[in-house]
């Protein structure tokens, strides 16, 4: 299976993306969080420019106008890339994990 590197600027992140996997689940794979919220390509929380490369979408008509395609809007949610990219994605981060909860200690017994 072939997969395409991304670049993610202004953050200078860098992950592989496998052909047929969304660019939104190839970067939460490899640690980065890219801003999201429905994953099917509606609500366009995730919306951001592609400054090189090309994708192709897994639905038909995903949430963007003929002139947001046209200006190179994606929505990574839905994008699988078919080329090595480049986005703009302000709000991505490296993913920090999570301390595990801490559980009162309440005397009861399980």
């Amino acid at each position: 299976m072939s997969s395409y590197p991304v670049l993610v600027q202004p953050a200078g992140l860098r992950f592989e993306a496998p052909a047929g996997t969304s660019v939104l689940l190839a970067a939460q794979a490899a640690g980065i969080k890219l801003p999201s919220s429905c994953r099917n390509g509606t609500c366009r929380a995730c919306m951001c420019l592609l400054v090189e490369g090309s994708v192709v979408y897994a639905i038909e008509w995903p949430g963007l106008s003929r002139d947001e395609k046209e200006e190179g809007w994606i929505l990574p949610c839905v994008a699988q890339a078919t080329s090595a990219l480049e986005i703009q994605a302000p709000g991505a981060a490296p993913i920090e994990a999570q301390p595990p909860a801490v559980r009162p200690l309440t005397g009861a017994r399980r």
